[in-house]
């Protein structure tokens, strides 16, 4: 605890760069001093009776109650003495070790309120000292000790209130990076669980497509907490994820059963129109190809025209046979390129593929007239030789869609934030 001016008064930078203060008269100071010896005794009050009140102070670490808080205590003690009983300014560094302390405390978990409430209880405790402590007629050195208190208490809250958010946040930050560095070494394939991660044995890797795409940085990052949340809430544990705001990977430690409500849930808490896949892991080693399977689920229903939701492989599975890499994968791929330059073509084709070759729907989402899509397409099979009108054009066009998105670069996990 430091001392600030005489009764009640602002905190200023001068004090806080030692600038002199009025002083307090010499009874004030001459209570003080009695008061001296019992720092010793007034820290252990503080630490061990006064503190064990508050609740949530009996969990601490012993060591902590003890030797720390206690320090901390008779330092607080020793410095508010010190500064009214020989030298009424208050140096630049006065605060340093209370900062100090709030950065421990925040590294160690202890609540806020609680240590807040520690500094509040010892103003308190030292306020009784000096009440017992003053003789009959000291009354003004007692209002102007009190106001001495209520400066010092209101300059160390503040300092704690600064650094501790500080260091929580910038914990929560390093823990997220360990996360996303986790499960950026897991889907690659180069990172061994951590010891109680869990992983080492069965898994469940999800692939996550949000609607409407990329975000601006604001709504990226809600989407990101929302979708956290949400699978956090629908797996009743903490999920792995490596997101963004057009989605990402998550992977659930343990032979988890895959929630029959997932795309519901996540629909509540992302907005309509979200894409998900799952595949199961008996291993970490399976996480990779797990992981790239479900993204090309994902792809696949969605390049087929199949609504939002959970995507299976039994869904797909012959279109993600298909997109499958084969002898002829070259020769399918290449069907297309007589339109690689005209991107409106390629767009039109894929919507009018994504909605089951509805060309109402496709000129709906395009905002185009229908009969501009059906100039489109036309102009598509004209081209490639494709008869978008018969089974097998159809099935070669999705093919050849597939393939070519196969081998255009898709993001990589491990560039993911």
């Amino acid at each position: 605890m430091t001392t600030d001016v005489p009764g009640v008064t602002d905190v200023s930078d001068a004090a806080d760069a030692g600038a002199p203060v009025p002083e307090l008269s010499a009874t004030a100071r001459a209570l003080v001093a009695r008061c001296a010896p019992r720092v010793n005794a007034l820290a252990r009050l503080m630490s061990r009776d006064a503190f064990e009140q508050l609740r949530g102070y009996a969990e601490l670490p012993t060591e902590v109650k003890d030797v720390e808080i206690a320090a901390t205590a008779r330092h607080g003690l020793r410095l508010f003495l010190e500064r009214v009983v020989h030298d009424p300014r208050t140096g630049p560094g006065d605060l340093d070790f209370f900062r100090e302390r709030a950065t421990q405390r925040a590294e160690e978990g202890m609540p806020l309120h609680l240590l807040l409430t520690t500094h509040c209880v010892g103003v308190r405790v030292l306020w009784q000292a000096l009440c017992e402590a003053a003789r009959p007629g000291e009354d003004a050195a007692l209002a102007e000790l009190a106001g001495c208190l209520l400066g010092a208490e209101q300059r160390i809250v503040s300092a704690v209130t600064e650094t501790y958010p500080d260091e929580q946040a910038a914990l929560a930050a390093e823990r997220r990076e360990e996360r996303r560095s986790l499960v950026r070494g897991l889907l690659a394939g180069t990172s061994p669980p951590s010891d109680g991660s869990r992983l080492d044995g069965p898994s469940l890797v999800l692939s996550v497509q949000l609607p409407d795409g990329p975000r601006a940085p604001v709504a990226a990052r809600r989407a990101v907490r929302r979708l956290q949340a949400a699978l956090d809430r629908a797996f009743s544990r903490e999920v792995l994820t490596l997101l963004d705001g057009a989605g990402g990977r998550a992977i659930v430690p343990g032979r988890v059963p895959l929630p029959d409500d997932l795309a519901v849930l996540l629909d509540d808490a992302c907005g309509p129109g979200v894409r998900l896949a799952a595949v199961p892991t008996e291993q970490v080693t399976e996480i990779p190809e797990a992981a790239r399977t479900a993204a090309l689920i994902v792809r696949v229903a969605r390049a087929c025209g199949h609504p939002a939701g959970l995507h299976r492989l039994d869904d797909v599975l012959l279109e993600y046979q298909l997109s499958r890499p084969s002898a002829g994968s070259d020769r399918i791929a290449a069907l297309l390129d007589p339109v690689a330059a005209r991107p409106e073509l390629i767009e039109t084709l894929r919507t009018h593929l994504e909605q089951a070759q509805d060309r109402r729907a496709t000129a709906r989402l395009l905002t185009l007239h229908a009969n501009t899509v059906d100039n489109r397409l036309a102009r598509v099979s004209t081209l490639t030789g494709l008869d978008l009108s018969t089974p097998r054009g159809t099935a070669l066009a999705l093919a050849a869609l597939l393939l070519r998105d196969a081998e255009e670069p898709g993001p990589d996990p491990n560039d993911r934030p």
